[in-house]
């Protein structure tokens, strides 16, 4: 039943391979992307989630006393 429904698409050959070819594609610019980018900036961003905001950590008061 499935082989007929897939036997009367028509160019149901191309689909495969258009997937392909978006695959391949963003995987070249996400690697275009990780050598082209600005190292400064990667180092910058990776330092982010471990800063609260403040300069030094040592100002803020506790919350509870």
């Amino acid at each position: 039943m499935y082989k007929d429904i897939l036997r009367n698409i028509d160019n149901i050959a191309i689909w495969p391979m258009i997937s392909f070819i978006i695959f391949f594609t963003f995987f070249v610019m996400l690697l275009w992307y990780v050598f082209t980018a600005d190292k400064s900036f990667i180092k910058e961003m990776s330092k982010k989630p471990l800063q609260d905001g403040s300069e030094n950590s040592n100002d803020v008061e506790p919350l509870n006393r």
